[in-house]
């Protein structure tokens, strides 16, 4: 898989320093909107709890919960996570190798001394030394977290230097706007207390299984089943779920969010937030063990169909909130709301934007944006504006054609979905995206309407 190009490089590496009973940490950074800066600096409450988060955060980056059949084992690209720094909170992301897993953790007002200094979003270096250091940290020590670094470390016998570069894959920018527009189709499902979180996650099968489990309620609690019930939600590959149980001693609840069921149900995503002491770990899970949140194409429609200056506007109204109001967005850009739906969408396929199931609401993470380049990651978007440039749409109402190599395909519009005639239609029913001929059929009615 070709890496994006974006790379990040780090001054000096991550380190941990214990003196006088505390563990000071400094996370290294690859920049931000100034040049290197200290996000933040302060101690962190719940020391222990807070480094064993950060260990689980950081370990989903180095696995591999499926691999597909004679894959030859492939090096993981990245195994650094995100951090966040908004306006009140920090936000360690990171996806698996196989990007059928996101993990995200937040570290809320209540646990941080003091509010960050910047808002801004980097790359961080967990390198073996900081997770071996993390591993020691307890309770009664207190801990120091810097996110910056604003100075180029050398350090060797003899003089040296340090300076590290990490691509950023071109997966985790696609898997988070597909996880942004999942969660956004999300609702709180269940919540269970501490006893019951511990008790469900324990029992989930520690075996690899391609089938589709579902989390159904009993009792106070959970229970798998093989069949999918109106309460229940998808859990594919329950074991991926595991992790989660290194922070079972700090857990007060298990928050469990999934699509709302309608009609027959297939394989959904699902999103699993454990509540913490001033904090929360959630774990975002792909409808299948094989497919990755890379894939699924779900962000097409809005980056097709975002303005180039709209997107720009509701940007330049992003200052490291939180919590982003759609509402306040609007007012303040001089713009109407779906615009501005439409415009976070295309920011989240630039990964600019998160959400935040707990809040129900968007949050701002800062990384580049080149409309360019995140175009060239999704073929069936070029595909679509390849068709419409060769004049292959024929608009006819409601209905249109698109010829395709030999064929022609059928495009109609039924109860406000578009469904088309083509295979990859017939084989996905849309919960992967659209196909390129509705994408070309979307774009051809948009020039239609300008013209």
């Amino acid at each position: 898989m070709p890496a994006a190009e974006h790379t990040y490089s780090y001054l000096a590496p991550s380190v941990v320093v214990e003196e006088d009973g505390r563990a000071e940490v400094s996370l290294a950074t690859s920049g931000g909107r100034a040049p290197n800066p200290y996000f933040f600096t302060g101690f962190l409450g719940a020391p222990r709890q807070t480094a064993q988060a950060l260990l689980v955060v950081a370990e989903v980056a180095r696995t591999r919960y499926y691999e597909p059949p004679n894959m030859i084992a492939a090096r993981i690209l990245a195994a650094d996570p995100v951090v966040t720094s908004n306006l009140d909170r920090l936000r360690f992301e990171s996806f698996s190798a196989c990007a059928g897993v996101y993990a995200r953790l937040d570290l809320e007002p209540g646990v941080l001394d003091g509010k960050p200094r910047e808002w801004g979003t980097t790359n961080v270096d967990f390198n073996p030394p900081m997770r071996a250091a993390l591993a020691r940290v307890h309770d009664d020590e207190a801990m120091l977290m810097h996110v910056g670094h604003d100075e180029v470390k050398v350090e060797t016998l003899g003089g040296g230097a340090v300076e590290k570069k990490v691509p950023l894959p071109e997966r985790w920018l696609k898997g988070f706007a597909e996880v942004q527009v999942a969660s956004s189709y999300m609702t709180l499902r269940h919540e269970l207390p501490g006893v019951e979180a511990r008790r469900f996650l324990q029992s989930l099968p520690r075996t690899k299984s391609r089938s589709v489990a579902w989390a159904t309620p009993a009792g106070k609690g959970l229970r798998l089943s093989s069949r999918a019930d109106e309460a229940a939600v998808c859990l594919a590959g329950p074991e991926r779920l595991r992790l989660l149980e290194k922070l079972l001693p700090f857990a007060t609840a298990l928050r469990v969010y999934g699509p709302a069921p309608s009609g027959r149900r297939g394989a959904e995503p699902s999103a699993w937030e454990v509540v913490l002491n001033g904090a929360r770990a959630v774990f975002a899970l792909s409808p299948e063990l094989f497919r990755g949140f890379s894939g699924e194409g779900g962000v097409l429609s809005d980056l097709a169909a975002a303005d180039e200056e709209v997107v720009d506007a509701v940007a330049e109204t992003l200052h490291g909130e939180p919590e982003i109001d759609p509402d306040d967005v609007a007012h303040v850009a001089g713009l109407a709301r779906p615009a501005v739906q439409t415009a976070l969408g295309a920011l989240g396929a630039a990964g600019r934007v998160g959400y935040d199931l707990a809040a129900s609401a968007y949050f701002h993470r800062e990384l580049p944006y080149d409309r360019a380049v995140l175009e060239k990651m999704h073929p069936r978007l070029l595909g679509a504006r390849e068709l419409v440039e060769q004049g292959a749409v024929r608009l006819e109402g409601d209905t249109a054609t698109v010829r395709s190599g030999d064929a022609d395909y059928v495009v109609r519009i039924e109860d406000g979905v578009a469904r088309c005639t083509c295979p990859w239609f017939a084989r996905h029913r849309g919960e992967r995206g659209p196909c390129k001929h509705v994408l070309a059929v979307e774009h051809a009615r948009r020039t239609a309407r300008v013209a």
